[in-house]
């Protein structure tokens, strides 16, 4: 049975102008946030950032981040299933505007912190695209604010590519414990799945205890704009049903003073990271690949 404090379908947690707005009071965590923004043609909108920093990450179209008396065009991109995209940091205590001349949907993904960044450019062609799995557990990562690729406070964010009939966050893992090779982070999965053939995508995520004192507990089919919330627990698979590829954007942040994403594999299931080297990658990987370096890299 889905514990639906963890499981929200789409438009379940939507505010104002937000499609989805996971907050940490709203998850009952401390750092993880998530909002979706969409945006009409000549839309704008106004974002106090607060305790928060935040990255602003477009979905689909392109936008303009003012912050700080800086202006970044970011070019965006047709779908999360098109291509890598560039995007913004805005830190907390900052006053931000976001405005689409052709409209467009843009993910903010945040984290509560304590020191404040300077706002910045990440361009798409500074994305490293990473190929993680093989067989049917080959998945793309693209890493535009992993802990070792983009500075940031506390915020880790990563997208994830799953082609379909593949099976990603496998082996199951975890990361809710502050120990020597683990990191105590709070999640959330932010779907989207390609339709195909005329109908509507869907997947399935799964989340179980880590121990006696855990009760995170998720078997859900999802769809597109859905979001699981993982406060602690073993997280996955994701699977992609056939037919119809994943996408997933994963937010993360937590307690410790080390920014790092350092997982625990479930012991039962750690094996099957071992038969990887005698697989291939899915040959369908990548479905795309970082544009090259331009000039806008300087910015």
């Amino acid at each position: 049975m889905t514990d639906k404090r963890f499981y929200c379908p789409a438009g379940t947690t939507a505010r104002g102008e937000y499609t989805t707005c996971v907050e940490p009071e709203s998850a009952g965590w401390g750092y993880s946030s998530l909002r979706v923004l969409e945006l009409w043609p000549g839309g704008e909108h106004e974002l106090a950032t607060g305790d928060s920093e935040w990255i602003v990450l477009p979905l689909t179209g392109g936008c303009t981040v003012e912050c700080d008396g800086e202006t970044f065009e970011l070019a965006g991109r047709t779908s999360v299933f098109d291509g890598v995209t560039d995007f913004a940091y805005v830190p907390r205590d900052a006053q931000v505007r976001i405005s689409s001349a052709a409209g467009g949907r843009f993910a903010l993904t945040g984290a509560r912190c304590e020191n404040r960044l300077p706002a910045r450019y990440g361009p798409a062609s500074g994305v490293p695209v990473e190929l993680r799995g093989a067989g049917q557990a080959s998945r793309q990562v693209n890493n535009f604010g992993a802990a070792h690729v983009f500075e940031a406070d506390r915020l880790i964010a990563v997208e994830v590519l799953t082609p379909s009939g593949n099976w990603s966050s496998f082996p199951p893992h975890k990361h809710d414990v502050e120990r020597e090779g683990e990191s105590q982070l709070e999640e959330i999965y932010y779907f989207e799945i390609a339709g195909s053939h005329g109908s509507p995508g869907v997947g399935y995520q799964r989340v179980y205890p880590s121990g006696p004192d855990r009760t995170t507990d998720v078997l859900a089919e999802v769809s597109s704009g859905d979001v699981v919330l993982i406060p602690d627990g073993w997280h996955g698979p994701s699977m992609a049903v056939p037919g119809y590829d994943m996408y997933y954007l994963n937010v993360m942040a937590g307690p410790s003073p080390d920014r790092a994403w350092l997982i625990c594999d479930d012991p039962a299931h750690a094996w099957v990271r071992d038969t990887w080297a005698e697989q291939l990658i899915d040959s369908r990987l990548p479905l795309y690949t970082a544009p090259e370096q331009t000039s806008v890299e300087g910015r």
